[in-house]
């Protein structure tokens, strides 16, 4: 029996080196001439035969990460599906992009951070919240993480995630953790029973409260983007101000990595409409995203300029030798 023609490893390249829609048809263009050029339907079997698996994201990025530094961030984001009719996994999410509820397909992500280094370590689509909700994920990841031998320095996650059962899931793995509660949080400061967070004075570097339900934290109230007031907390009772700062900071920057795998990776360009297709379509463009990062950090080009190059070198050999003339008939 003949080897597949494409392969997951040539999908990826693809997925690093395309300007375009990351489609079957596209793929078999560009591929190299010869007698074991894959076909368009070689390409379209590809994400369909596969076994979609989030583990294989971690086959390439635990030589870049260092188990016992940085730290772990999770959020999720929404893979803009705005004229998808019959693609399985897309439904209505609530997309901070957007301020609003999109039709697309809800990734769940969990990074490590170094203050140098954002490396994508482990992912899960959320579809159908009766099986499993975002926070089972963030469990299930958390899990994982531990399993494969973290020990980060803290855990850095949105006010989505911050439920009782998730702090306390994150306590019993003796996991530092810093959040975003909700104003409407009931806490106790000094004794003076439960009253919503929106009602309690903070001091500049932190005041330590009884979370209801949890036991001591942390919080700091910031003043917010939007002219709003941000309550940041923290199960790290000696966290002081300055670092709640950084780590803040550490937990925007998830942000940037949404946007480079839709931006640069292509995730959100497949058209296939099987769950099957799509799982797998998402995990090579993440594995895609990883190249590009691990090219940075080896060289100082950006995710950009180092797709850019593949067309400049494109169209320098079309410069050197132009084709397109002019008929003289």
């Amino acid at each position: 029996m003949n080897p597949p023609r494409a392969t997951a490893e040539g999908h990826i390249d693809f997925l690093v080196a395309t300007p375009k829609a990351a489609t079957a048809s596209e793929a078999a263009r560009v591929q190299p001439h010869g007698p074991r050029a894959a076909a368009h339907d070689a390409f379209s079997r590809l994400p369909e035969r596969l076994e979609p698996d989030p583990a294989a994201l971690w086959e390439g990025a635990w030589t870049q990460v260092r188990l016992g530094e940085g730290v772990l961030v999770f959020d999720d984001t929404v893979l803009d599906k705005p004229y998808a009719r019959k693609i399985e996994l897309v439904g209505r999410h609530r997309s901070g992009k957007h301020h609003a509820a999109v039709q697309g397909i809800d990734l769940v992500s969990l990074v490590w951070r170094d203050g140098d280094r954002t490396v994508p370590c482990d992912y899960r689509i959320c579809h159908d919240a009766k099986q499993a909700t975002k926070n089972d994920h963030f469990r299930a990841m958390a899990d994982a993480a531990g399993q494969r031998g973290f020990a980060p320095e803290c855990v850095l996650f949105g006010g989505w995630y911050s439920s009782l059962e998730d702090l306390k899931h994150l306590r019993d793995k003796g996991w530092r953790w810093l959040t975003r509660l909700k104003p409407n949080r009931l806490v106790n400061e000094d004794g003076q029973g439960l009253r919503p967070l929106s009602r309690t004075e903070t001091a500049a570097g932190g005041t330590e409260v009884w979370l209801k339900g949890y036991g001591p934290v942390k919080v700091f109230k910031v003043a917010a983007p939007d002219g709003g007031i941000a309550h940041w907390a923290t199960g790290d009772l000696s966290m002081t101000g300055l670092r709640r700062r950084q780590l803040a900071e550490y937990s925007w920057t998830i942000g940037t990595y949404h946007r480079g795998i839709k931006q640069h990776a292509e995730a959100e360009k497949c058209q296939s409409r099987s769950a099957t297709a799509q799982r797998n379509h998402i995990g090579m463009a993440l594995r895609a995203f990883l190249r590009l990062d691990c090219h940075f950090f080896r060289t100082g080009v950006s995710w950009a300029q180092a797709k850019d190059s593949i067309i400049w070198d494109a169209v320098r050999a079309y410069l050197a030798n132009p084709f397109i003339r002019l008929s003289t008939a």
